[in-house]
């Protein structure tokens, strides 16, 4: 095992990581900016070094100061988390160059997936299905951009070639407002990833996205985690995610896992990855893109099958042969996860910063937060509005869900604004407890002022039922005290 990790990030995904190596005796070193002195990673870690100021890229994107932090502290690993380097091909080789192992996939794997167009190029050529789109390797200009886009057709997405998260991402309705859009996607891109190169694809409407988890070792081996359901977006960035997906049945299950082991295995991947899919109303499947690093939503895949996502990365880059088969990969029961970004959902999502003065954290049975944020803690502007994950599990859809109203009627922040009263609608909402949902849901379909279920039973029988009728194992018998509880519970509002 590892002596000691660096772990090049921040917030509750540093702290993810700090802990999972504790848990397996690593030792573990801390970077932070001038604002991140006292984060709780920081506190949490052995040893921790100052790396720049607040702006990602005098700090968390500056590959020298992090190695050379790496080499003053004698670590013999990093760990990207996910943003910022986790998927930059040139930070994973000058970490072997320096001798150090990189948790997570080769350079050479970074490049041909991480790269989305490359990725598309790479998985037709292993048979695997795409979305219509910008076609070959190339890092094209606007003006050939602009050229391609009528052939492609509209409505199209511009997409960052580096990265993911939704971050240089923008819808396309027509030529004219074109132009202006490349460059906003460009600046974001090279903002978030330092890489502004984009490409483009076919926007396919009405349509799922399905993400399926995927572990590979340097023996060859690769299986899959079974699939998270992502559709419910905004702006292109995921809210709620769930495991399993409402949407699926056995056969496609079978048939979508079997594809992205099959465009892993094209790139001889290892370590943590994840391919994504689009999902169309005839049940049709799209290879989108493949993300390779750990992702924001890895909790729910981890409660359903019992996998720690987090410590089979560190025990692969170790050189471990995988401890799981795919057929030791069971989805028992089901676990939903909401993100608590500091943000106004009355003020148009507005960024919230300041003094967390008073948090009270959920707690009970299946109930799971990941934070990075504690009393006193300062949120400020430089990065990702995410400060905590809700995740719930439960036998059923059904209990998942009423236990996720329950954990987000806990859970008390004070000082910031957060999403939590929008989470608290959309999770009450009748359209999200029937599992009809797609990824323009949230921004076409749904209101935060929407009238809520006047009985919160009646949307959890009614979810129950459409769960039931799609082949899913549901409850089938509710306590009289139970029903009684519930009867009895108002709904809190915010």
């Amino acid at each position: 095992m590892f002596k000691k990790v660096l772990v090049a990030n921040r917030g509750e995904i540093a702290v993810r990581v700090v802990r999972a190596c504790h848990e397996l005796g690593v030792g573990t070193v801390a970077v932070y900016s001038d604002v991140d002195r006292n984060a709780l990673h920081v506190r949490l870690a052995h040893e921790a070094y100052h790396i720049g100021a607040a702006p990602a890229r005098d700090s968390y994107l500056r590959i020298d100061r992090i190695l050379g932090v790496a080499k003053k502290s004698e670590a013999d690993a990093i760990h990207p988390g996910y943003g910022f380097l986790a998927e930059r091909e040139d930070f994973a080789q000058a970490c072997a160059d320096a001798g150090i192992t990189f948790i997570g996939p080769s350079p050479h794997a970074i490049a041909k997936m991480g790269d989305k167009a490359v990725a598309r190029s790479t998985v037709q050529k292993a048979g695997v299905n795409v979305i219509p789109g910008t076609e070959g390797e190339a890092d094209l200009s606007d003006d050939e951009l602009l050229a391609i886009a009528p052939k492609i057709g509209f409505p199209l997405l511009i997409k960052a070639s580096a990265g993911g998260g939704g971050k240089g991402q923008r819808e396309v309705r027509n030529l004219e407002e074109m132009p202006t859009l490349l460059a906003s996607a460009r600046r974001e891109a090279e903002s978030s990833f330092g890489d502004g190169a984009v490409y483009l694809e076919k926007l396919v409407e009405g349509a799922r996205h399905i993400e399926f988890q995927l572990l590979g070792d340097e023996f060859g081996n690769i299986i899959h985690l079974g699939e998270r359901e992502c559709s419910l977006q905004r702006r292109r960035q995921k809210l709620v995610e769930e495991s399993p997906s409402p949407a699926m049945n056995a056969s496609l299950r079978r048939r979508m896992g079997e594809m992205a082991v099959r465009a892993a295995k094209a790139i001889n991947y290892t370590n943590a990855g994840t391919i994504e899919y689009l999902l169309d109303r005839q049940s049709n499947f799209y290879f989108m893109e493949m993300n390779t690093r750990l992702q924001v939503e890895h909790p729910i895949t981890e409660r359903v099958t019992g996998v720690d996502i987090v410590k089979e990365q560190i025990r692969i880059a170790r050189g471990r042969k995988l401890r799981y088969t795919q057929n030791d990969v069971d989805q028992t029961g089901w676990a939903i996860e909401c993100r608590i970004n500091a943000e106004d959902p009355f003020a148009n999502f507005m960024p919230s910063t300041g003094v967390i003065t008073r948090i009270n954290f959920p707690t009970g049975p299946g109930v799971r937060v990941d934070a990075g944020v504690y009393e006193g803690f300062e949120v400020t502007p430089f990065y990702d509005s995410m400060i905590a994950k809700v995740i719930c599990w439960g036998d059923t859809r059904a209990e998942a869900v009423m236990r996720m109203r329950r954990a987000l009627s806990e859970f008390r922040i004070m000082g910031v604004k957060t999403n939590i009263p929008f989470h608290v609608k959309l999770v009450g909402s009748l359209r999200f407890q029937a599992g009809t949902f797609d990824t323009r849901f949230v921004e076409d379909r749904f209101a935060l002022e929407e009238q809520e279920p006047p009985y919160p039973e009646v949307a959890a029988i009614a979810a129950t039922m459409v769960a039931h009728q799609r082949g899913q194992h549901t409850a089938s018998h509710i306590e009289r005290n139970e029903r009684r509880t519930m009867l009895r519970w108002k709904w809190s509002t915010w």
